[in-house]
Parts: C-alpha cells; structure tokens; sequence
C-alpha cells in the first residue's frame, strides 16, 4: 500500500467533514450533493479495497454499521432534568423576578433565548475529539445507548474540529478540545425529509408515522444503523453535561466554542440584558416560525452566566436558571386552492394561501401566509396540494408542509411573477435578501398599503382616513402620493363628489389631516415606514436625537450606538434618509408644517423628575376616555413604560370597564389600581401645579 492512497484517505476525510461543516454548522455549502457523493464514494471503495486504512471516525461510519442487538442503559453522570413550562408572557416575567430575587437585587442576569426543538433528547460523548457515545435521555438519570445510531446522525461529527484527537493521533486543528466532554441537544427530522419519508412509507403500504418527532424516536430505537441513517436524522446541540477541563464563563462563549468543533447548534440563539428585550426578541422569533424547517413547540430561556446558574441551583425536577415558554399546536390537512400575490406597503411581493376552509382549534382558517417565494420552494408547493397547516397559540396559521402521497399528478407547479401583479414593474430581489419587490413608489397597491398603515392607529392617527377611503381617494387620482392627502384641502368639492361622502365626513376626514401635523415624532417616524422601525423604535430615536433633522444626519455608526437600535436597524434608517425618494418625501411634509420634533436643548426644563419616570403601567379592560394606544402613549411621554402583564414590578394597573383577570391578579398582589379618571386627575394635578 503506497503513502500516497493513505495520503489520499486524509484528504478526503478531511474534505469530507469539512463540507459536513460547513453544510450543517455554517449554512454554507461549497459543493453540491453530488459532489460531495463522488467524495464519500470514492472515500468508500478505498476502504472497502483497504480494511487496515479504516477508522472508527471516519465519515463512512454516518451511512450505518451492522446491526445491533439491543440498547445497553448508561448512568448520566449529570441527570439530564427536564425544564419547567410557563404558556403565558406573564409566567416569563415571574420567572425573571424568581431569578433576580435568588441573585439580588443589584444583581441584573443576561438571558439567552433559543427555539424549542420538538425532537428528541440525546447526549454526545466526546473523549479526546471523538465521540464514544450517543445517549438518550431515558428518565433523566439513566438512558439508552444508541451510538451506532447516533453515528448516523447528519451534521454530527464524529471526530471534533480543534483539537489533537490522541485515539486517531491526527493534527485537526488548534488545541483547545477538552478531554471529556458531554454534548446535549435534540436529534430531530426536517420537515422536508419527513414528507419523503411520509410517502416512501405509503407507496410501501406501511403505517406512516404521524409526525417528525414519533418518527425520530422510532430511527434511535432501531437495531439497525443503516435503517437510522436512512431517516436523515440531524442535530441541534443546546446545552453541555458533564465535562473534564472546560473553563465557560457563560452560555454564549460555550455556543461559539462547539460550533468551532464542527456541531451545529440551535439557529438563531441571541443574548440580552433584560428580560423585556428577551420578550421582544421573542416576538420577533415567532414571527419567523414560517421560515424553519423542523417542528419547534416554544421557546427556551436560560441565564447566560454559567456561574449564576451554579448560584440560582436546581429543584428536584428541573433547574432554577431556565424556563421553556411553550405554546400549543394545532394542525389540519387540507387542500392548497390557489395562491395570490398581494403587494404591501414596503413594495414586499407576499404569496398568500387559498385554502379550503378547515376548522384548527375552533377557528377556520381559509388563509395562510407564504411570506416570500423561497418558501413556496423550500415547501415544495404545488396548487392542488394538500398539506399540514399549523396554529400555534397566538401565532398566525401557516403551513408546515405538504403531503407528498396524496398527489395524483393534477397539481400544477407555481411560477412566482417578477411584474408586479399591480403596476407591472419589473420586480427586483433584495439583496442578499428573500423578498421579492416592487420598485414602482408609485405603485398603486404599494401607495394604498402604506397610505393605510399612514392614517392607522399604530402611526399618525387620522380620524376619517379609513381603508375604504383610502381606496377611493387612489382610484380617484385624487391621491397619488403621500404628500397628496395634506392637499386635500384645497380639493374640498371633489371629495364631495366621491361616495357616500358628504359635507360632514369631509369636514371631519380634512379636520383629521390637519390634526396628524401635531402628532408627535415618533409617529411620524412610524408613519414613514423606514423598514426595522416599529414604535419602540422610533420613540427611542425620537427621545434620543430630538428632531427629525438630527436623525437624518446621523451617521450609521452613530445610530448603531443607541440602545435597542443595532447595525441591522441603523443601517436601514440610514439608507432611508440618504435615498432622494426620501429627501423629497421629507421636504414636502416640512413645507407642510409637520411636527418634525423638539431640539433637546430647547425642551423646557424641569428639575424634577416626570411624574412617571421608572413606573410600569398596565393598562386593562374597556377604556372610554382614551384609545388603548392613546393612553399608552401618555403613559410614555409621562417617562412610564406600558406593558401588557402584571407582575410584582407593576407600578400600578389602570382598569376600564369589564376589566378581568388583570384586576383581580393586582388585586392578588397588593398593586394599586386607578380609573380612567383618577389616571387624568393624576396627570392633570402635575400639569396645573
């Protein structure tokens, strides 16, 4: 045997767990599944034609050993504990003030926040950068080995990058791989993989499984690898178990530190320093649900400092230092009819599902957003589909996947327009981005949206300027831009002219515009619909630079500096207000004479403190003197923050009529309760004083 076939062997190990890599850890592919098969083909016949160059460790071994013949119970030498569950915001927000209080109070932890993977439990057993074993979670003290099968995991390493691995005495990189370490996380099936499976199952006449999760556990109990290896199962690691030799200050450094090994982890872990900012993230992950390919049933919360989690300690069920905020599914088959393209107010192209009414936890639901066209085609739809539609708590509709085995080949593939369905402009693609958009500012559609969000609640708050309005006054032409609705003064008699609209509603909707001038910054900063800028957002800005003008001549790095803001965000509203589109925008609004804001040093000022500096208010029931997003916003200008729960660090709750469970928990906790008008008085006796 010639050095250059055993030269030859590491190279291809190597490229081949390389490529693993960067498929599974980084999501960046070099090569196809094609090439990468030439590679493990030709790593294959090598070995098969040369035993004495085969290794435990090899990437081979993933395709499935011979069969086992049963499973041997190992002892976790740390208990594998399962987490407590909360189904409500306000169960977090307990958790955060157990946290603090066992901490201290001067004592504020970070808290990372993760997808719940709907998998199974399985620890990996690295010793010197290979792993030894693959175990499951049993009942938490002792579980199954199941090795052979966990070899056959994809994305699963079976030799760590970085470090000397002393059994196979190869060089993999620098030397920090501890001697022995415990990897914990979920094996699971994709979505995608698990409609496959689905159908091969069916065409076979076999029992199909009901779901990715059954279908996992029934791939780890298999006695025979190759079986395993089959159902393409993957890994997400999570947290660490028992370990020789690591120094981890915190949760993070942990992430970074395997991830560099070659194990992929859960996507899109993030750290914040309160547990407010972890909700909104939160919130955001939610939002995205759409966009995975694998079954999540909540989100995971845990105190980023390894050290506080030794201090805050463990029950006898499950640890103090983290929490599972988790909601109930729903899911329905049903028949995918058609598939529109709306436009929204950003120019955003979004694919909307027409499907045939069926009934998910005592709602029907016809409709389902397919957010953008990489996930008609990470779905893999087709109209005719019948497919998996999910509610989960809260969470809008969507669907999860499609059933591959009841095609009968009348379904038709869908082609996604690059015209505009509306204006016919050709539609261009973010950049390095998934949304699919219209160009066109003039866009009737994209004008219409954005005119409708304008006039909302949420932004400037026109009285009269409602959704059927705003279609007449762009059908009309007598709107045909934003600036547009602050000329219909002078265009009284033809808004007469439109209908059901009469000398009272006229002068009420021009009454409206006229009122929006003097809306507060904030707003207007909502109202222009710069992308990433919510109403947290632009009251911080707002509060932070003071007038519009200061904002626009902030530089990306300066805007990245403010709190909650970040370079995402920044940059966002920095190309806004370097765009001309935006620069004309602006100049006309001011020519109009628009609140463009307060210079800070101009502000009146006031030795004491506002009334509501540092207070958490809610605010509950049926309210009669102000909207729900009127009194929020007095809540802040008065320096209070809103929020929607009540706990122990409510200030006090301000209750309306029909107030339920929110009253009665304040009660339960001792937290004054105000009226509507004893809220007015409150404010009205510092105004006058």
């Amino acid at each position: 045997m010639s050095e250059s076939l055993r030269a030859e062997v590491e190279q291809l190990r190597a490229e081949l767990w390389r490529h693993n890599r960067l498929y599974y850890v980084e999501a960046k592919p070099e090569i196809t599944d094609v090439e990468y098969d030439r590679l493990m083909k030709r790593l294959e016949q090598i070995e098969r034609e040369h035993p004495e160059l085969d290794a435990p460790d090899s990437p081979t071994h993933k395709v499935g050993g011979e069969p086992i013949e049963g499973f041997v119970q190992v002892d976790h030498r740390v208990p594998m504990l399962s987490i407590e569950n909360v189904y409500e915001e306000e169960g977090v927000k307990k958790f955060d003030g157990d946290v603090r209080k066992s901490l201290g109070a001067a004592t504020q932890p970070k808290y990372s926040i993760e997808f719940k993977i709907d998998g199974v439990s399985l620890a990996l057993i690295y010793e010197h950068g290979v792993l030894t074993k693959a175990v499951t979670r049993g009942d938490g003290r002792r579980g199954d080995d199941v090795t052979e099968n966990g070899k056959t995991i994809r994305g699963v390493p079976l030799r760590l990058f970085g470090g000397e691995s002393k059994k196979a005495g190869v060089l993999f990189g620098d030397d920090d791989i501890p001697p022995i370490v415990e990897i914990r996380g979920e094996a699971y099936i994709a979505n995608s993989d698990f409609a496959h499976i689905r159908a091969e199952q069916i065409a076979a006449g076999d029992e199909p499984f009901a779901n990715p999760r059954n279908a996992t556990t029934g791939a780890l109990k298999s006695h025979d690898p190759k079986q395993c290896a089959a159902r393409k199962l993957r890994f997400f690691a999570h947290s660490i178990g028992y370990s020789e030799g690591t120094t981890y200050q915190t949760h993070d450094e942990f992430l970074a530190a395997i991830r560099r090994w070659g194990i992929p982890t859960t996507p899109r872990v993030a750290t914040f320093s309160t547990m407010d900012a972890t909700l909104e993230y939160a919130h955001q992950l939610m939002d995205e649900l759409h966009t995975l390919d694998f079954e999540v049933d909540g989100l995971v919360i845990k105190v980023n400092s390894i050290d506080q989690r030794e201090q805050l300690g463990r029950t006898s069920k499950a640890p103090r230092w983290v929490i599972a905020y988790k909601w109930e599914k729903y899911e329905a088959i049903t028949q995918l009819e058609e598939i529109e393209v709306q436009v929204g107010k950003t120019g955003a192209l979004t694919p909307v599902a027409h499907l045939k009414p069926v009934e998910i936890d005592r709602t029907t639901v016809s409709r389902a957003s397919l957010h953008n066209a990489d996930e008609i085609e990470r779905l893999g739809l087709r109209l005719g589909d019948w497919v998996v539609v999910e509610k989960a708590g809260k969470i809008i509709p969507h669907v999860v996947r499609v059933e591959e085995h009841r095609r009968d080949g009348s379904e038709q593939p869908f082609v996604f327009p690059m015209l505009c369905p509306v204006c016919n402009a050709d539609a261009v693609k973010d950049e390095g981005g998934v949304y699919i958009r219209c160009p066109n500012p003039q866009c009737p559609a994209q004008l219409r949206e954005w005119l409708r969000f304008y006039a909302s609640r949420s932004a400037m708050d026109i009285e009269g300027l409602g959704a059927k309005l705003v279609e007449q006054l762009t059908d009309s032409g007598l709107v045909g831009s934003l600036p547009d609705v602050y000329r219909l003064h002078h265009r009284r008699e033809e808004l007469l002219g439109l209908e059901r609209m009469g000398e009272k509603s006229a002068d009420g909707l021009l009454n409206g515009i006229e009122a929006s001038k003097q809306r507060s910054l904030w707003r207007l900063l909502v109202g222009l619909n710069i992308r990433h800028v919510g109403t947290r957002t632009a009251q911080i800005l707002a509060d932070r630079f003071g007038t519009l003008d200061n904002i626009m001549s902030q530089t990306e790095e300066s805007l990245s500096t403010v709190d909650e803001v970040g370079p995402v965000i920044a940059k966002s509203i920095h190309n806004y207000f370097q765009s001309e589109i935006a620069k004309r925008l602006i100049e006309e609004l001011r020519g109009f004479g628009l609140n463009f804001g307060e210079p800070i040093a101009e502000r009146p000022v006031d030795d004491q403190p506002r009334l509501l500096d540092g207070l958490t208010i809610v605010v509950t029931g049926t309210l009669t003197k102000f909207s729900r997003d009127q009194i929020k916003e007095l809540i802040h200008l008065h320096g209070g923050k809103p929020s929607d729960s009540v706990s122990k660090k409510t200030s006090f709750l301000v209750a309306g009529e029909n107030a339920g469970s929110k009253l009665a928990k304040a009660q339960e906790l001792g937290i004054p309760v105000l009226s509507e008008t004893d809220f007015e008085a409150k404010l009205n006796s510092v105004q006058t004083t």
